[in-house]
């Protein structure tokens, strides 16, 4: 098969290193890929929003099938245009991607389908926003309605946090189109957790629990960035807790969205607190995340590429995924500034030298110079991805492995995994 993978991410390297493993492959590529991408795939100067351009591609290269990695063309609704055009792709119609694409709207369908999640309040005025903040009280979530990068959810401690935050997404549209309406939620107590699972819109296929680590500063401190590491599997998510999971919200959420004419297929990324009293859904997204792709394909068995095609060939009922019993960790290396402004063009030494047969290392916004360096040229840049017997194991060589690049403007947190290692 003739496959293209759209995006150019950890995420996309992650999923595209998994997908070249698959003997069904003939030839893969990637747009627009990266410096990382480029060993497993031919990279394409396509970007993600050039619908008319994958399009043209497709047809010229007569590909066979297209793995759509990132939320905005998803939201965007570059599947349906494959569709239409014929041309097999993986992931949600924009009227399913919604679920990512509008944090009010999922809040309401989790209202109206009985999923459990956080108190809230949906506004478009800033100062109804702010009259319902005084009347909660903090601490209190503040939430961009739309696509922000990973970066539009604010943690606010105090009243005046919540209210700058308020003022910050909508008047100074620090988001941008995506701060029109924001959502207020209550401030959940308990553990965070991923959960993934693959649905042909019926057959649901649980995947694997990992943990991310939002915050930019160690012992979760900061703002919210897109990712600074995670590990898979995360013990919080047990197999109790697993069923629960499926059975008390990607089920739900499955048939929900098929009574509502929205039918989901694809991958559901449910962002969970898990609480005293059970799951309850933080958020959804409807692609992989970045960076706990990275550690499911480092733990997966067998051919992705196989999953992929059942699940859009609605052929899930009776397929398996099998994983090894390793924890995978991944550190992520970005760009000293990130989530704010940063340096961009520094160079990088030593990233391919410190891989082995337990450590990965993926790309994500990397490029080649003229010179054929190895340069940073995003905020997250790199996420180094070790296995090892258990958490401390694979902690362990993730961090020797991040302390063998050389790059003087990166950095990382130093204590990814930190709930799995000490409990």
């Amino acid at each position: 098969m003739r496959i293209l993978v759209v995006g150019s991410g950890g995420r996309e390297h992650a999923l595209c290193w998994a997908i070249a493993a698959s003997p069904m492959v003939t030839a893969l590529y990637c747009a627009p890929g990266n410096a990382g991408i480029a060993r497993e795939a031919t990279c394409l100067a396509i970007g993600v929003d050039d619908d008319d351009a994958i399009i043209a591609f497709c047809r010229d290269e007569s590909i066979d099938f297209v793995v759509v990695g990132p939320e905005a063309p998803l939201v965007a609704g570059l599947v349906d245009r494959l569709t239409a055009a014929g041309i097999k792709a993986f992931g949600p119609t924009a009227a399913a991607a919604v679920l990512e694409g509008s944090k009010a709207f999922t809040k309401d369908f989790c209202a109206r389908h009985g999923i459990p999640t956080a108190a809230y309040g949906r506004f478009t005025d800033a100062e109804a926003a702010k009259a319902y903040v005084r009347a909660q009280g903090a601490p209190i979530v503040v939430k961009a309605d739309g696509l922000a990068a990973g970066k539009g959810v604010i943690m606010a401690e105090t009243l005046d946090d919540a209210l700058a935050a308020i003022d910050a997404i909508m008047a100074d549209k620090a988001f941008g189109a995506a701060g029109a309406e924001i959502v207020v939620e209550e401030w959940m107590v308990g553990e965070e957790a991923s959960f993934f699972a693959l649905t042909d819109g019926t057959a649901i296929l649980p995947l694997a629990g990992a943990q991310d680590h939002k915050r930019v500063g160690e012992g979760d401190t900061g703002p919210n960035t897109g990712g600074m590491g995670a590990y898979s599997p995360a013990p919080v998510v047990d197999d109790a807790m697993a069923a629960r999971i499926v059975a008390e919200i990607i089920a739900p959420t499955v048939a929900g969205m098929a009574a509502e004419g929205r039918p989901f297929q694809g991958v559901l990324f449910a962002g969970l607190m898990i609480t005293d009293s059970g799951p309850k859904l933080i958020e959804y997204n409807v692609r992989f995340g970045d960076p706990e792709c990275q550690t499911l394909m480092l733990r997966l068995k067998g051919d992705f590429l196989a999953a992929l095609l059942a699940t859009v060939d609605g052929q899930l009922d009776h397929f398996q995924l099998r994983w090894h019993d390793e924890t995978a960790m991944c550190v992520v290396m970005a760009a000293r500034g990130y989530p704010g402004s940063y340096e961009k063009n520094t160079v990088i030494t030593g990233a391919d030298a410190v891989e082995s047969d337990d450590v990965m290392v993926f790309h994500a916004g990397t490029a080649r110079g003229e010179d054929g360096s190895l340069r940073a040229v995003g905020g997250r840049v790199l996420g180094v991805t070790a296995t090892g017997a258990d958490a401390a194991e694979a902690k362990a060589r993730a961090y020797l492995a991040v302390d063998g690049i050389d790059w003087p403007e990166g950095f990382c947190r130093r204590d990814i995994g930190w709930r799995a290692v000490t409990s």
